[in-house]
């Protein structure tokens, strides 16, 4: 009798197990990822993988040919992407390349708040979100503290103090960038050509004024790196991994989140149209989330995530420089980019020209 039992137990226990592999198998998917280099180390892709019985086919991609392809096939061949914020809204609007985004899905708790509302208030279409956070970076100053220290917002760049020391593109951040310092919201007039090309001649008048006091307008990274490193420019628009990067060299030169808010933008998660592993997608972007594994991307990314206390897993050194930067006060006070409607490109062109040509 206790033979048998023990047979039945066996047998059963056998059944079960083959039951639960069958199941595992069953909710097991492929996820076809379309993504940015650095965004799916090898390591965490592994790691995923184990944890769930998922497997993970990346694709590395940018903004453009993310639309491009998925353009092409309506929306199929991938089950997730990553493209920035500002191209989720038209593109969805226009060619129907998404689908939205099951909120109750996602553990909402692992991201920053600010960008994770933000991100949501840009990419909704028709009621519907279609994208939240992941990767994330800004454009601000890069300032050498030592001989710059007035230097706090994009309109302390025309400062007698630093006159002729000072650079910075001219491309739209810098009109983005001044006209918030000079106290308007050009995001808020995006829909009003007319009040958009208000806040832009205001911008156009101020940036010709400061003609005097640029060095240079620089025009790639590596010229802007060593006119800092000279000493040639003590303070510049530029973004946040310049800035770090000059002060692991120069602990003097850093990157300053403007005193009006550094400008953001966001590479997100959405859903393309006819992805078929909806599930696996969400399994990855809650694992990805985590913070202790998005650190990870950020070391080999070079960028931080939407995750919150992922910092706290940073390098002592990346740390340090993020915390020094980036209170949390000036996160949630960064200016995100949101779509850009058409027209106003050629409006910020007139204007970039008219300052380039000004004596």
């Amino acid at each position: 009798m206790t033979l048998l039992s023990n047979r039945l137990k066996l047998a059963t226990s056998v059944v079960a197990l083959t039951i639960a592999g069958l199941a595992q198998t069953a909710s097991a998917d492929t996820l076809r990822l379309l993504t940015w280099g650095g965004y799916a180390p090898e390591d965490v892709v592994a790691a995923f993988e184990a944890e769930t019985g998922h497997t993970v086919e990346v694709t590395l991609s940018n903004n453009e040919e993310m639309i491009a392809k998925l353009r092409a096939t309506g929306g199929g061949g991938f089950d997730l992407a990553q493209p920035s914020q500002d191209r989720i809204a038209g593109p969805q609007a226009e060619f129907g390349i998404y689908k939205p985004m099951d909120l109750s899905k996602i553990d909402e708790s692992q991201f920053i708040p600010s960008m994770l509302a933000a991100t949501k208030g840009n990419t909704t279409v028709d009621g519907a979100v279609y994208g939240v956070p992941h990767v994330w970076g800004t454009s601000g100053l890069v300032v050498d503290t030592a001989k710059a220290p007035g230097v706090k917002d994009y309109t302390d760049l025309c400062s007698a103090d630093v006159a002729g020391k000072v650079s910075y593109r001219l491309k739209r951040p810098t009109l983005i960038g001044f006209a918030f310092a000079m106290g308007l919201d050009p995001f808020a007039a995006y829909g009003d050509e007319a009040a958009y090309t208000a806040v832009m001649e205001k911008v156009e008048a101020k940036l010709k004024d400061c003609k005097p006091n640029v060095k240079t307008y620089w025009g790639g990274g590596d010229e802007l790196m060593n006119l800092l490193r000279s000493g040639e420019v003590v303070a510049s628009m530029a973004w946040d991994t310049g800035g770090w990067k000059l002060n692991a060299d120069n602990p003097d030169i850093t990157f300053v989140a403007p005193a009006s808010g550094a400008l953001g933008w966001i590479d997100t998660f959405v859903l393309p149209a006819k992805g078929g592993a909806d599930q696996a997608a969400y399994d990855w972007i809650n694992y990805v989330m985590q913070p202790e594994v998005a650190a990870q991307i950020t070391a080999v990314a070079g960028n931080f995530t939407a995750s919150k206390g992922a910092d706290e897993f940073a390098s002592d050194e990346l740390k340090a420089r993020y915390q020094a930067s980036f209170s949390p006060a000036a996160v949630d006070n960064i200016k995100w980019y949101p779509p850009v409607p058409a027209g106003l490109e050629v409006i910020e062109g007139g204007v970039l020209d008219r300052v380039q040509a000004a004596k």
